[in-house]
């Protein structure tokens, strides 16, 4: 069989293998190979090449100027200085790596300078692991990119930003994924700004040694902000003294339980403080948005309420064995998730957990000897009508000084969905005599 060779043409000087290195391994392949080999190896080749042609090499600035080619992989060889020159993310998307965050960086110390931007119309998917980043110069920033269709995506793995004075602004993509990234020295805020359609993912993180001087929240609240999935972290964090994590506020998140804080570790100054009011200023743990779960150094968020009797008044009772309202005045306390639409109601406001546990302890008063019957009242929204649950019968006992009084205790468990709502009702089974409770009788709800 006639051997061929196969002539390979450089598209680019910085292609990983040359054309002459490429062509030099048919020329021996073709000289030592049987058929067979040679054709094994003329394919190996081949692939090998093709590839090598979905890579170039950044060696310097110039590299990563102009209209960029969605279609490769930029490989960040050593320390890249940008000077002034930003590089556009085409709407097509662009594609970066690096060898280690040590090894490639891109750097720029030139005074209000963008690194990233998009073109008119905007820019597609950002996708970057193992490099690091430095923009240092005053009022420069990383980024300020908006999304071309709102379909697409931010991704970076093993990235570290080195005293940067800003990250820079985000404009309606529709998701954010971070791993393995480090935000060291500088000001890095980074805002998120229009609308997404997905959430912000933030997966082993380190922020380390700000600018004391920093004012401005390390994720920030931009123009037009909302995000319709979660933003979830549980990075390990060391603010100086008057920076928040965020200034994200209830309204950003349209759906409940979608600020997700897992296990987050959050000091400042190296002081742990989970009373300070600054970390998550303008959403709380109790907010229904909030779901804060395992953190050290802030608030957690405990879904659940207590309803308790603050003034004793009087349940009329008409009728015997005959289920009335039990009246009071009712206060609240602790409520996460929770509301109290009307006096003696806890009403779930989130969507998960679903599952509660659901405890009260009851002291009713009055005639000797009555039975009295409690049951717990449950609005199920999305049915629309009320379910009955709980009884419990107790007889009044005269005790010494007067009282005659019933007691209730309640250990069980219960499923509320969002807008269910729970009270307490009471009968007398003995006829007509009005039962009263006590101060301090309260029902509590807990998630399991």
């Amino acid at each position: 069989m006639t051997q061929t060779s196969t002539t390979v043409v450089a598209k680019s000087t910085s292609d990983l293998l040359t054309a002459a290195e490429v062509n030099n391994m048919n020329t021996v392949i073709n000289a030592n190979s049987t058929d067979s080999e040679s054709r094994v190896a003329a394919l190996e080749v081949s692939t090998h090449n093709a590839l090598v042609t979905k890579q170039v090499v950044v060696n310097e600035a110039a590299d990563l100027s102009g209209t960029l080619d969605s279609t490769v992989v930029y490989i960040i060889n050593g320390i890249i200085d940008m000077g002034n020159q930003s590089i556009e993310v085409p709407a097509g998307g662009l594609n970066l790596t690096g060898l280690t965050f040590d090894v490639s960086k891109l750097i720029s110390s030139s005074p209000s300078y963008t690194m990233f931007t998009s073109p008119v119309g905007g820019s597609g998917n950002i996708l970057g692991r193992d490099y690091a980043i430095e923009v240092t110069g005053a009022g420069a920033q990383v980024y300020d990119l908006e999304d071309a269709t709102g379909f697409n995506a931010f991704e970076f793995a093993r990235i570290n930003y080195n005293n940067c004075s800003s990250l820079g602004t985000l404009d309606g993509y529709r998701q954010g994924f971070e791993t393995g990234t480090g935000r060291f020295g500088g000001s890095p805020t980074l805002t998120l700004a229009g609308t997404w359609v997905g959430g912000y993912f933030i997966d082993s993180s380190i922020v380390r040694s700000l600018d004391a001087g920093m004012t401005d929240p390390l994720f920030k609240a931009g123009t037009g902000f909302s995000m319709a999935s979660r933003f979830r972290s549980n990075q390990n964090i060391d603010l100086p003294v008057n920076v928040a994590f965020f200034d994200f506020n209830p309204s950003h998140f349209p759906n409940p339980n979608t600020v997700q804080l897992s296990e987050v570790i959050i000091s400042r100054n190296g002081v742990f403080d989970p009373t300070d009011s600054n970390i998550t200023p303008n959403l709380s743990k109790a907010d229904v948005q909030a779901q804060y779960k395992g953190c050290v150094g802030m608030q957690n968020t405990y879904v659940g309420g207590k309803s308790i009797i603050s003034s004793a008044s009087t349940t009329g009772v008409s009728s015997g064995s005959t289920f009335y309202d039990l009246n009071g005045t009712w206060s609240t306390l602790g409520l996460q998730h929770f509301d109290a639409p009307a006096s003696g109601q806890l009403r779930h406001t989130g969507v998960n957990p679903i599952e509660f546990n659901l405890t009260a302890d009851l002291i009713l008063e009055s005639n000797p000897n009555d039975v009295l019957e409690i049951r717990f009242k449950k609005w199920d929204d999305s049915a629309g009508s009320f379910l009955y649950f709980g009884n419990q019968r107790r007889q009044v006992n005269s005790l010494v000084g007067g009282r005659d009084v019933a007691f209730f205790t309640v250990l069980s468990g219960i499923k509320l969905e969002q807008n269910d709502y729970i009270m307490l009702q009471v009968a007398n089974n003995n006829g007509n005599n009005d039962v009263t409770a006590e101060v301090d009788s309260f029902f509590r709800v807990q998630e399991r």
